[in-house]
């Protein structure tokens, strides 16, 4: 069932939510998988149809900044972010109440809040009367959603999904844990450490954002233990000049190769290309990132090759999706000599 982004749709799809069911919805980041965030049993149904491990906690989804207090304890650091960067692709990690539901927060103390900032989204938490909780809606494991049509390749029609075009963002939020003393960056995206600097100049940046977090490590946010955003084929991240990229790939490419590259290089290389964006455009190759990994996946290759951002600002948020994409395997053509094979 696809629903459009009328009044009527939206209303319908608020019923559909605050009676237990699980619709996927549009966000200024990704599509999301969205369910009453009250209902332990309507959250189960998400971690079913994702097949997500049940230690990767949920984003909770309000739609003003006074509604945290209703499930979760705001802080002063909450409130400085949230005065800056909400209604925005943020989520800030805080104490939890009593009233929500162990399978929302993977069993945890503390809860992940974002309001979003989306029309359509802010109608529809609204619609429902209730908080969603909502991680990405896609298979676990596979790149994030950012059309509605990725989210039908996912999912078939076994998912209803409010269909609002493509997201403005094209990656996940930012996420940060206000836990401690110390805020900690948990999940780069497009409000960047940088930004966040500006607010809590104190703001550290946590392993889990550039290191496999270990097997024994219990995750504070989506994104950090599991791999994710990830082709079916075999996926290698390749950084470093243009001319010793291109010969190490050229080299280590085969008959049924896909090169994800920048806009600049899309003629340079032996294999079949998608470029996914300009080198000095950061916000443009995060917001084409998924759609990249998904065509190319389409293809069926035995092997894919993407090119990989500088780690300032947005491109921060680009690495370390691909990080998990490639199952950290990113090989610097700066320092590796370029003759290696994979």
């Amino acid at each position: 069932m696809i629903y459009h982004d009328t009044d009527k749709d939206i209303k319908a799809v608020g019923k559909l939510l605050r009676n237990g069911e699980i619709i996927a919805i549009p966000t200024e980041t990704v599509y999301g998988l969205a369910a009453n965030a009250y209902d332990g049993n309507a959250v189960r149904k998400i971690f079913e149809a994702k097949r997500r491990p049940c230690d990767n906690p949920l984003i909770v989804h309000i739609a003003d900044i006074s509604a945290a207090n209703e499930f979760a304890e705001p802080n002063e650091m909450f409130y400085k972010l949230a005065e800056k960067f909400m209604p925005g692709p943020i989520t800030l990690i805080i104490p939890k109440k009593d009233n929500l539901p162990d399978e929302v927060c993977a069993g945890l103390l503390s809860v992940a809040v974002r309001y979003p900032d989306h029309p359509t989204t802010q109608k529809i938490i609204k619609a429902a009367g209730v908080p969603l909780a909502a991680p990405s809606a896609n298979l676990s494991g596979s790149p994030s959603p950012t059309t509605a049509k990725h989210v039908i390749d996912d999912f078939g029609d076994h998912i209803p999904v409010l269909d609002a075009g493509k997201c403005r963002c094209g990656l996940e939020s930012t996420v940060v844990s206000l836990l401690g003393g110390t805020p900690v960056l948990l999940r780069p995206g497009f409000i960047t450490n940088e930004m966040l600097k500006k607010v809590l100049p104190n703001i550290t940046i946590g392993q889990g954002v550039m290191e496999d977090l270990g097997n024994n490590e219990k995750p504070l946010s989506p994104g950090l233990k599991h791999r994710h955003y990830a082709p079916k084929a075999d996926t290698t991240g390749v950084r470093g000049r243009t001319e010793n990229a291109v010969h190490f790939i050229n080299h280590n490419s085969g008959n049924n190769t896909i090169v994800i590259c920048f806009d600049e290089e899309k003629n340079l290389y032996t294999a079949k290309t998608i470029s996914y964006g300009r080198a000095d455009n950061p916000e443009q190759l995060a917001s084409n990132l998924f759609d990249a990994l998904r065509k190319a996946d389409a293809g069926h290759p035995e092997n894919i090759f993407i090119r990989t951002p500088e780690t300032d600002g947005i491109g921060l948020a680009v690495y370390n999706r691909l990080l998990r994409a490639t199952g950290f395997h990113i090989i610097d053509t700066d320092t590796t000599h370029t003759e290696e094979s994979v």
